[in-house]
């Protein structure tokens, strides 16, 4: 399933989404400039596990975050973060966002690592901090609409699915690909993210709730 857009306006300018969507894609047309230079380049900047794991490179679980491999790679990542950042940094306010952003990113790398100690292939990308966004997204708008892309065979057909649904067939995938260690992904990284998001968005359900009583009290 392929977001397109949710039915929650957004407040205020979500200024770090903004801002965090720009420096991916900045950085990964850089990236298509290196050509044969890129593998060095991801090797250097990648988060590798048993680098963590043995004390070194500890900058990479930052760097890491900001790279993806392809162009399917960074246009889903940052789909998923235009259509359901917005409403959360409503709530969150910039600097909490900007907070569960980085934590739910570092949290999804260390599952990742835990899972894979000994891994000398670098992970990269903005998946772990992504899924942060949405477990945050489903504990403070379980009740929205997702306009979303549905393949169906050969077709392809647009409905409105609620929040609750849309993320939880997302997170319910996510353990069953990270079981079945289908290669290529960290689900994983998925899965830790998405958890302190959700973590994070309970603590912030009372300012969602005054939210709401300022907007409809007028």
């Amino acid at each position: 399933m392929i977001p397109l857009r949710d039915d929650i306006p957004s407040l205020k300018r979500p200024i770090f989404v903004y801002l965090i969507v720009i420096i991916n894609v900045l950085i990964f047309l850089y990236e298509l400039t290196l050509g044969a230079y890129l593998e060095d380049f991801i090797l250097e900047y990648g988060i590798i596990p048993v680098s963590i794991i043995n004390g070194e490179r500890f900058s990479t679980l930052f760097t890491g975050m900001f790279l993806h491999g392809n162009f399917v790679h960074i246009l889903g990542n940052m789909l998923y973060l235009w259509v359901f950042g917005d409403n959360v940094e409503d709530v969150f306010g910039h600097f909490w966002f900007l907070v569960m952003y980085f934590l739910s990113g570092l949290a999804g790398s260390f599952l990742h690592i835990l899972r894979n100690p000994y891994s000398q292939v670098p992970m990269i990308g903005a998946s772990g901090a992504i899924s942060g966004v949405l477990g945050a997204y489903l504990v403070l708008f379980p009740n929205a609409r997702i306009l979303t892309l549905i393949p169906i065979g050969l077709f392809l057909r647009i409905a409105l699915v609620p929040a609750f649904l849309f993320l939880g067939i997302w997170i319910l995938l996510q353990f069953l690909y990270s079981s079945m260690g289908i290669p290529g992904v960290a689900w994983s990284a998925h899965i830790g993210g998405f958890i302190i998001g959700l973590i994070m968005g309970l603590f912030f359900r009372k300012r969602k709730k005054k939210i709401d009583y300022e907007i409809y009290d007028g």
